[in-house]
């Protein structure tokens, strides 16, 4: 189980954090890309505020990534790294969510049904990965 999460941690969610890193370099590509919701499918506030969690993630999100490496390698630290790196995906997961779901009944254009399916399906995925992680590291530690 510890290679699996630590190769799900490293790969997908590595991804995740260089993704992010490309909507704080350059939004507009990222947007083309299928990164971040078209502008005209969006409300100006929507891609603002996803450029400024993007930067956020920068310092929030590489906590499980790190963590992965660190049980690739069976390093002794990677149980703590997880529990950190697990809550701030929980965290992302849930808070990001409920951001999206706010807007969108407060009926801010968030982006095409697609692509709120997406943008759902991917919170739910974080925040099933960082508990799945905040999981693995206590029964580790236990």
């Amino acid at each position: 189980m510890r290679v699996a999460l630590g190769l799900i941690a490293t790969g997908l969610l590595g991804l995740l954090v260089a993704g992010q890193l490309l909507s704080v370099i350059d939004f507009p590509l990222a947007q083309r890309l299928g990164l971040q919701e078209p502008a005209a499918e969006t409300d100006p506030l929507v891609r603002q505020l996803e450029l400024r969690a993007a930067a956020w993630d920068q310092l929030s999100l590489w906590w499980l990534p790190i963590a992965g490496v660190l049980m690739l390698l069976d390093q002794s630290w990677w149980p703590q790294m997880t529990l950190v790196g697990g809550a701030a995906y929980v965290d992302a997961g849930g808070r990001e969510a409920a951001k999206y779901l706010g807007l969108r009944a407060e009926g801010v254009r968030v982006g095409s049904r697609t692509s709120q399916r997406v943008a759902l399906g991917a919170y739910a995925l974080l925040l099933a990965i960082g508990l799945w992680a905040v999981a693995y590291g206590l029964v580790t530690l236990a």
